[in-house]
């Protein structure tokens, strides 16, 4: 582990996760920008850790991820009316799905994609678009995407997990409904076995994306924004999600694993499942080991409970975020056939109506913040190695407590959040306890209810109902249906009203949810002296990173914290508040992040939020300094603000003007010098509200220092630079992975002569990339309407940043970064060996050709014209390729199908493939003889296709042996 990673000037940064045998990574912890002799030229950004981003260790080896080639369409695809009462027919039965759910639906033109995926990202922005979703169009989207299983996978449980689809969705295997989704932050679980089809016969799976449903009043995104898996287990497996085992802290202060696995049988027959379970210590050594057996019948579900005693166990908190693993097997003939692993932490958590929150007997405030899942230049795409950069942030900030605003977040968020060390308000998106909805609560229990992250659930986020008797009754019911599956965890609700109603909300939950309504605080306790309270949203200040003026006429806001919604406070006045009150057990930001949309208190042309505590890039604003000097206790911190670049070539007149400065520290006191001369010492530092200081602008350096018992234990320090000369590129770590997933934020600023970070730079930057590509740009600005995607972006008050994310080849990754008039920049980033994690192989693009009539057999060859009448639905089977004829007496029987080619093979011409056919044969197409089979054996036979528009009629005269079957044995395709 580096000595860079963890300290920055002499103090250490706080907890580092532990890290399991499964996860052999350097630091999680990432080090706490501030200015000063770390960090000389005043960037305000660390230095790169060591080694690529890590990897979480997987859980649930049955998953593959299903990410590379699916092909995807902007827009709705119409489809045309059927043309006759067959074709109306046939439209309604199972597997002929219509337009671009249909098997043989041509998405040739359409886009390749990999996933995640968000399409909205990448549009302009529209002042005739939504407000709230960031003024970026959103609309109606498909993804389509070919899949081969192998023979071996057949009788096996087969399940499709889409963890996230933006928004509503409906989803199509093999031209059947098989899924619909009405919450874009709920996964969707398919049960492709009775769909499946194995061996040459290839599966479609195609998904209709509607995001015109919205379900938020911020950015969203579009499409399949979240990991794709593809699931294979055996016939006899563990459920999805079936394995339950929340440690339980007894009265007597022991503590019992119970471990709860939850069994299901697709096959035909009872089978007997033996379970065994491991507990594991955080070195990986085994401490515990059970087995249980039971029969499951076939369709059926079951149960098998074991209970750990597991001794002496070292605590989880977010300063020690220490992780134990059960590990459970399912096993037949004595081979383990099915496996999960589950981290899971020991700690008691209490919400106490004096106390506050009381994490394992010690009063722990809630030092916290709401974010949603949305970042700069990627949207809600958010690569898993960017979201635990993201989560880095916070903690290097001393964050300790995270609010899911206002839904499900992607489980590898809470699976960092565990080995990092927050705690996690988990929230439902959709108020509503009928079935499609309570569903979808229950599904966010049953996924998250193992993670010691997670200490309170929330039903809802303000809503009008909370007053009312309704609204008691809807959350009396969704309250139940948590503690059904979760005994421990409290439940609240996000109010932002009706506390005092004589029916409201507050009566029914556990734990008193207020977002803002600080005044209420004493008075609703005085009243409720018995139920415990915390802040579930508060705060809602303003700040433009980089800016210390407001300017109202370009919507710029000033970010020396004083301006703040009418609903809310500065981020100073709002932690005094919570400080103060120990029956407050803590609160939650909003928000860590700058999110696109509700570009409050602005509309267009701003498009983003101010309310942030980082920008969308997740640069720090002044409000990072105060809450680091609020929550840190780890450390000596100091903050000052502004820059101290105020030169006659950027703002004439300066010199001599008087200028606001702020600082803030967790230190005893505070001294103030410029270029040397101490302007003031605060004797006694106030750590929540800091100092504002009035400071004659003199060009050169001015330096805050924290002093305890008199000695200095941390500064921070600005100079006065000059002129940008060049472009600098500054990496988040010092090597990127080779697996072809691992990404990282590239930090761009321009220097002076001396090599100091300009902070009133407003340049603009083209890129360069080989090794890996762009998937995102920013620079913060929540007034900029440039594209996030591409290869140009301009410094914002000094800052912009590159989302990089690596190839597989393990070549270097290097970027260039070019401007007008300033040296150019080249980073070059190592390459770390790591495999790519399974991807399930994308399959060449082909048209299939599936859906036939088979006449009866005759004694004598049929004329190739021979037709079933239009509307005979009943004299011709209507059969698949891939299915012989039963065996019977010699003879023959025409195969006919119409198709239209795709229009690269319409206008080029390509080739007919039967995979085998067996029996005799002749093809013909449109009429015409194009291919001849002589040998009645099984065997493979192609046909040229001419170009041609329209639909085509293909016919296959198929001849028997005595005794023998025959007929389409193998798939039929077209290819280009």
């Amino acid at each position: 582990m580096k000595r860079r990673e963890l300290l920055l000037r002499g103090a250490s940064t706080g907890a580092v996760a532990t890290l399991l045998p499964a996860l052999s990574t350097s630091s999680l912890a990432a080090p706490t920008p501030q200015f000063g002799p770390g960090m000389p030229d005043g960037l305000p950004m660390p230095p790169p850790l060591a080694g690529p981003s890590p990897r979480l260790p997987e859980t649930d080896p049955s998953r593959t991820l299903l990410e590379r080639g699916w092909r995807f369409h902007e827009g709705e695809v119409a489809i045309a009316e059927p043309a006759d009462h067959n074709a109306t027919y046939l439209s309604v039965k199972a597997g002929n799905a219509r337009g671009a759910a249909a098997l043989a639906f041509d998405d040739s033109d359409w886009q390749a994609v990999d996933l995640p995926h968000d399409w909205a990202i990448a549009q302009d922005v529209r002042e005739s678009a939504n407000v709230s979703q960031g003024y970026r169009p959103r609309g109606i989207g498909w993804y389509r995407r070919l899949l081969r299983l192998d023979k071996s996978q057949k009788g096996r449980r087969l399940e499709l997990h889409f963890d996230g689809i933006a928004t509503h969705a409906t989803i199509w295997v093999n031209g059947s409904e098989v899924a619909h989704s009405w919450s874009g932050y709920s996964s969707v679980i398919v049960d492709l076995t009775p769909f499946a089809r194995f061996g040459d016969e290839l599966n479609w799976i195609a998904v209709r994306v509607d995001a015109t449903a919205r379900e938020g009043w911020w950015y969203e995104g579009a499409g399949l924004y979240r990991h794709v898996w593809l699931v294979s287990r055996p016939a006899v497996s563990i459920e999805t999600d079936g394995v339950y085992c929340d440690p339980v802290h007894q009265d007597d202060g022991t503590w019992l694993v119970p471990v709860q696995v939850s069994l299901s049988n697709v096959g035909e027959n009872m089978a007997e499942a033996e379970i065994s379970t491991r507990l594991l210590d955080p070195d990986g050594r085994e401490i515990h080991r059970t087995g249980g057996r039971i029969s499951v019948p076939p369709l059926e579900q079951a149960q098998v409970v074991n209970r750990f005693d597991p001794g002496t166990v070292k605590l989880w908190s977010p300063d020690s975020p220490v992780l134990y693993c059960i590990e459970v097997d399912l096993l037949h003939d004595g081979e383990v056939v099915d496996t999960r692993r589950q981290f899971i932490g020991f700690r008691t958590v209490r919400f106490d109506p004096a106390r506050g929150m009381v994490l394992n007997g010690v009063e722990t405030k809630l030092k916290g913040v709401c974010i949603h899942q949305d970042h700069t230049g990627v949207g809600t795409a958010i690569p898993d190695a960017l979201a635990l950069w993201r989560l880095q942030r916070l903690k290097a900030m001393g964050c300790n407590a995270i609010r899911m605003s206002h839904n499900a977040p992607a489980k590898e968020v809470l699976d960092w959040c565990d080995r990092l060390g927050f705690v996690v308000m988990g929230e439902n998106r959709l108020f509503n306890p009928a079935p499609d909805y309570l569903a979808q609560l229950e599904w966010m229990v049953r996924r998250d209810r193992n993670h010691p992250s997670i200490v309170l659930w929330s039903v809802f986020n303000e809503e009008p109902m909370q007053g009312t008797h309704a609204g008691v009754e809807m959350v009396r019911r969704m309250r139940a249906a948590v503690r059904k599956l979760d005994r421990q965890r409290p439940v609240t609700a996000a109010m932002n009203g009706s506390f005092y109603n004589p029916e409201n909300v507050s009566s029914v939950v556990d734990v008193m949810g207020f977002n803002y309504y600080q005044g209420d605080y004493d008075k609703f306790h005085a009243l409720h002296p018995d139920k415990p309270i915390t802040s579930s949203e508060d705060t809602s200040a303003y700040e433009t990173r980089g800016a210390f003026g407001s300017i109202p006429a370009q919507q710029v806001i000033t970010s020396f914290d004083k301006e703040a919604a009418s609903w809310g406070a500065t981020h100073r006045d709002t932690w005094k508040m919570i400080a103060e009150r120990p029956y407050v057990a803590g609160g939650f930001v909003w928000t860590g992040f700058d999110y696109h949309g509700e570009p409050t208190p602005y509309a267009w042309p701003t498009v983003s939020s101010f309310f942030g505590i980082m920008d969308l890039c997740g640069f720090p604003k002044t409000a990072f300094g105060i809450h680091s000097a609020h929550w840190r206790d780890d450390a000596p911190v100091i903050w000052l603000a502004p820059h101290w670049t105020w030169p006659e070539y950027e703002a004439p007149g300066r010199e001599g003007q008087t200028l606001e400065v702020f600082a803030i520290t967790n230190a005893e006191a505070i001294e103030l010098r410029l270029n040397g001369e101490v302007i003031e010492r605060v004797p006694a530092a106030d750590r929540i509200m800091g100092h504002t200081f009035q400071v004659p602008y003199r060009p050169g350096r001015i330096e805050a220092v924290a002093l305890r018992g008199g000695k200095v234990v941390a500064r921070a320090v600005h100079e006065t630079t000059g002129a940008p000369v060049a472009l600098r590129l500054t990496p988040a770590r010092q090597a990127l992975a080779s697996d072809g997933e691992d990404v990282q934020a590239i930090t761009v600023d321009c220097v002076d002569s001396r090599g100091r970070h300009v902070p009133t730079a407003n340049l603009p930057v083209d890129f360069t990339i080989s090794g890996g590509r762009i998937i995102g740009l920013g620079n913060g600005n929540p007034n900029d309407h440039a594209s996030e995607k591409g290869s140009k972006r301009a410094l914002f008050n000094g800052l912009a940043q590159v989302i990089v994310e690596g190839d597989a080849s393990g070549r270097r990754l290097t970027l260039e970064a070019r401007t007008a008039g300033l040296r150019p920049a080249r980073l070059a980033l190592a390459r770390a060996p790591r495999a790519p994690r399974p991807q399930v192989p994308p399959v060449p693009a082909e048209m299939p050709i599936t859906d036939w009539r088979r006449s009866a057999s005759f004694a004598q060859k049929p004329d190739p014209a021979f037709a079933p009448v239009d509307g005979d639905n009943n004299s011709w089977d209507f059969v698949r390729s891939g299915i012989a004829a039963p065996a019977g007496s010699s003879g023959w029987r025409s195969y006919r199908t119409r198709f239209t080619p795709w229009r690269k093979v319409a206008g080029e011409g390509g080739t007919l493939h039967f995979a085998q056919i067996t029996g005799t044969a002749e093809v013909w197409l449109d009429g015409k003889l194009v291919a001849r089979k002589t040998d009645a054996a099984p065997a493979a036979l192609s046909a040229p296709l001419s170009a041609g528009t329209g639909a085509r009629t293909l016919v296959v005269l198929i001849e028997a042996a005595q005794g023998a079957a025959s007929g389409l044995t193998g798939r039929v395709y077209v290819s280009a």
